[in-house]
């Protein structure tokens, strides 16, 4: 068996992040700098060795200049001191034909902590330039205060400004290295 390496396509590739503001609208977050590297055996993701994800904590946006820079803040990523958060995957679990679970190690902030989130394998093909791209859908679920994200604030009622629970949804194209 070959190893092979691929790597993100950013072109063609999101990282998002969902949370609930005041508890009645969700707001959406990505990061414009990544990058996602995968070893496998031959083509088989079911057999990835290596599954390390990074993001850097500056390219987080949400369209709006002053919440970003509240996220970068000590309060949250605490950017100057924890630039980059990563992902290290240690089991890619099948669970049905294109469906599985990614077990793996998220870093935030210097906290590391267990996470598994839901992977649906869309396929590989060759496009006009002849690359060899794979495709992935990504989502789960993490508790931003277990990473100690612990920044709160409460509304003259009594509301939460910010929820706990944070969706992690990201589209990943992958290229096959040569």
């Amino acid at each position: 068996m070959a190893k092979v390496k691929w790597t993100v396509d950013p072109a063609h590739s999101e990282v998002q992040f969902k949370v609930k503001h005041l508890m009645i609208t969700t707001v959406t977050g990505f990061f414009t700098s990544y990058n996602v590297e995968v070893e496998t055996e031959d083509e088989d993701f079911t057999k990835a060795s290596s599954i390390v994800f990074t993001a850097d904590v500056d390219s987080i946006s949400t369209n709006n200049e002053q919440r970003d820079t509240h996220l970068k803040s000590e309060d949250f990523f605490d950017a100057a001191n924890h630039g980059q958060i990563k992902f290290v995957g240690n089991k890619y679990e099948e669970i049905s034909d294109g469906t599985a679970k990614l077990h793996g190690e998220l870093n935030i902030r210097g906290v590391a902590k267990p996470v598994t989130v839901n992977v649906e394998y869309h396929g590989t093909v060759v496009d006009p330039y002849g690359q060899t791209k794979a495709g992935f859908t990504i989502e789960g679920k993490i508790s931003r205060k277990a990473f100690g994200l612990t920044w709160d604030a409460v509304t003259e009622a009594g509301s939460v400004v910010v929820s706990d629970d944070i969706r992690l949804h990201a589209e990943i194209q992958l290229v096959k290295q040569n």
